[in-house]
C-alpha cells in the first residue's frame, strides 16, 4: 500500500503537462530515491515563484515587477505590439532578434470546444492596451493551429474595428528546410505568401 503522503505527490505532479500516472509516480521516486536535494530545490523555487511572480500591467507576462523591464523600457518600439500566446512564445520572438517592439501575451487560445472565449483570455485588457495612442501597429503571432487561427481571426476583428494596422506573421517553409519534407498545407501557405525578390 503506498502512503498517502506519496500518492498526494504523484497527484501533484500529474498537473504537469503530458505527464500521466506512470510519468508521475517515476519523478516522485527518482525524487525521493535519487535526488532529495533537488526535490527540496524544485519546492522551494515552485513556492518561491508563486510568492513573488505576477502578471505584468502591460504585456500580461510574469514578472516580479508592476511593469516588466521589457515594457518599461524607452529603447524598445512602443509603435509595435506583438500578440503571443504563451510566455514561451514572447522568449522564442526574442531569440531571434528581429523584433524591437512591445509584447501582450494572452496566456492561452480560444478554443470554444474547451470553454475559451474572448472573456476567458480577457481580450478587453488586449484591446485596452492596444488602444493606448502610442500602439500603431499589431502583430498577430499566434500559432498557426486551429484555436491559434481562431484567436488571431478574433483579435483582428477586435482591433480592426478601432482603426488599428493589424498584421499577421507570415509562415512557410522554415529556413533550411527542404521542401521534399515539408507537409503540403506549409508548401500551399509559403505560395500564397509568396513575395517578390
Amino acid at each position: 500500500m503506498t502512503p498517502s503522503t506519496l500518492d498526494a505527490l504523484i497527484e501533484a505532479l500529474r498537473c504537469l503537462p503530458g505527464v500521466g500516472p506512470k510519468s508521475a509516480q517515476r519523478m516522485a521516486y527518482h525524487l525521493l530515491q535519487r535526488d532529495q536535494r533537488g526535490a527540496a530545490r524544485l519546492a522551494a523555487a515552485l513556492g518561491q515563484a508563486i510568492e513573488v511572480l505576477r502578471h505584468c500591467a502591460r504585456c500580461n507576462t510574469f514578472t516580479e515587477l508592476e511593469v516588466c523591464e521589457r515594457c518599461a523600457n524607452p529603447q524598445r518600439d512602443h509603435r509595435l505590439l506583438c500578440v503571443v500566446e504563451m510566455p514561451a512564445d514572447l522568449a522564442m520572438m526574442e531569440q531571434t532578434h528581429a523584433y524591437k517592439g512591445l509584447y501582450f501575451v494572452l496566456m492561452g487560445r480560444m478554443s470554444p470546444l474547451d470553454g475559451i472565449g474572448p472573456r476567458e483570455l480577457k481580450l478587453d485588457r488586449l484591446v485596452e492596451r492596444a488602444t493606448d495612442g502610442v500602439v500603431e501597429e499589431v502583430i498577430l503571432a499566434t500559432n498557426f493551429t486551429n484555436e491559434g487561427e481562431v484567436t488571431a481571426h478574433t483579435v483582428s476583428e477586435l482591433l480592426g474595428a478601432r482603426g488599428l494596422k493589424v498584421s499577421r506573421i507570415a509562415r512557410g517553409v522554415p529556413v533550411g528546410g527542404e521542401i521534399e519534407h515539408t507537409d503540403i498545407g506549409t508548401i500551399a501557405q509559403a505560395l500564397i505568401e509568396r513575395r517578390s525578390v
